[in-house]
């Protein structure tokens, strides 16, 4: 697996990014949703990843620059690529990465319920911790805020 920062060409990173995008929307109620588009994704204070195994995109995942933390953005497996660690290689990237730029945590949003239930495990089970609000966003009933202190 080789993990590289995408310019968001790649036809299959696209269409991760739509998939990911429309399973976000049917999943939250109106209003709780807070996946960024690919216009949202190309802007300065992002950096996307993409993971692969050859020329098969295997997952994809974000990290949006705060002052003094990385918020984690776009993290989604390919649904060939489920289960088989493609996820927590990118967790793991991105958390270096946010190392590497002297961030003292990193947080995410995300919402509850079965579709969000994986990937919640997989923050927990790397310490990730439930938070106040940041970014302009309000934990809730359906959002739920974490961070991990990495510094």
């Amino acid at each position: 697996m080789e993990i590289r920062r995408t310019d968001l060409s790649e036809p299959e990173v696209i269409a991760l990014i739509e998939l990911h995008g429309h399973e976000m929307d049917e999943g939250s109620p109106a209003g709780t949703c807070h996946f960024l588009d690919l216009s949202g994704l190309k802007v300065p204070e992002v950096e996307v990843y993409a993971a692969w195994h050859g020329a098969k995109l295997l997952s994809i995942g974000a990290l949006k620059h705060h002052d003094g933390f990385g918020e984690l953005k776009s993290m989604r497996a390919h649904p060939d690529a489920r289960g088989k660690g493609a996820g927590k290689a990118m967790l793991v990237h991105l958390i270096d990465r946010a190392r590497e730029l002297n961030f003292s945590a990193v947080k995410l949003e995300t919402g509850s319920g079965p579709i969000f239930e994986a990937a919640v495990g997989l923050y927990k089970s790397f310490g990730f911790e439930p938070c106040e609000a940041f970014g302009g966003y309000h934990p809730g009933d359906f959002n739920k805020l974490y961070s991990l202190k990495i510094g």
